[in-house]
């Protein structure tokens, strides 16, 4: 009814343009309004773009429904799908691990904390933000480490040596002792009812990525020689249901469900306990 009314109101201006012009040929419009040559110029205008409206109305309908169209597309949704089909769920490459990056991601962290490594070597950057998260909002921190005594413990020790200058040489069953050590104290220093939340396990077995993961969101790199994971290029992915974030999340669950728990009440004595 609209569009009907439009074409009805435009038609009937039109006609009356036309008939103004058609009066003021027969000189009847001088005898209806003698002097009036602006207000014929200006019916004259006006009826020449109402016959120009009248023609373009089916096209300017289509502008009734732009809304409605670009209602339809869901531009965040789009990017998202593009992402996930086109980079697996990668969003950036880092050289090397970003300790400031990683720092802040541990602050909006509100769920869960999995660290997955042979040892962290910068774990005195962020162990205050594991305890923050822990104490503050009751995140969930979990640590995966190399048992320091594995056979892999010591073929990690000569990967490293391979390149490296000796007098740079990183003792790795030390390391993890050193992580251990430090977990351990976050452990003490957190409240009693809350320490549940800090779990610690080692493995015996050959890792394929090293990953530091808050809540859906991961950085994954590799054991590269002579060369620690962190030193690596550090690949960021977003989503645990990316391809990359579902093969990555596969490979955490796999490591954890075959790591021995680490009683951080007395980590030395749990670590003599767990059997190889």
């Amino acid at each position: 009814m609209r569009y009907r009314a439009e074409r009805i109101a435009l038609a009937l201006m039109a006609t009356a343009g036309i008939a103004v012009l058609l009066a003021d040929l027969l000189g009847w419009l001088d005898k209806l309004a003698p002097g009036g040559a602006l207000p014929k110029i200006t019916l004259l205008i006006l009826s020449t773009v109402t016959l120009f409206l009248l023609l373009e109305v089916d096209r300017l309908k289509v502008l009734d429904h732009v809304d409605a169209q670009l209602s339809k597309l869901d531009i965040d949704a789009i990017a998202r799908e593009l992402k996930q089909e086109h980079y697996g769920g990668v969003i950036r490459v880092h050289q090397r691990f970003p300790e400031a990056a990683f720092t802040e991601m541990l602050g909006r962290t509100g769920h869960e904390v999995t660290i997955l490594q042979t040892w962290i070597p910068n774990l005195h950057q962020f162990h205050g933000e594991l305890r923050k998260a822990i104490v503050d909002r009751r995140v969930l921190v979990r640590v995966l480490l190399l048992h320091p005594h594995s056979p892999v413990a010591r073929l990690r020790d000569e990967a490293l040596r391979t390149v490296r200058d000796p007098a740079q040489e990183e003792d790795v069953e030390r390391g993890i002792e050193r992580c251990l050590s430090l977990l351990g104290s976050v452990f003490h220093d957190v409240p009693e009812d809350e320490r549940g939340r800090l779990q610690v396990r080692v493995y015996n077995s050959l890792p394929s990525v090293a990953v530091f993961k808050t809540d859906e969101h991961y950085l994954v790199s590799s054991f590269l020689h002579g060369r620690l994971a962190i030193e690596s290029t550090q690949i960021e992915i977003d989503g645990c249901d990316t391809v990359m974030g579902r093969e990555v999340q596969g490979e955490l669950d796999t490591l954890w469900s075959i790591g021995r728990t680490v009683d951080l009440r007395d980590w030395r004595q749990s670590i003599r306990n767990i059997n190889l």
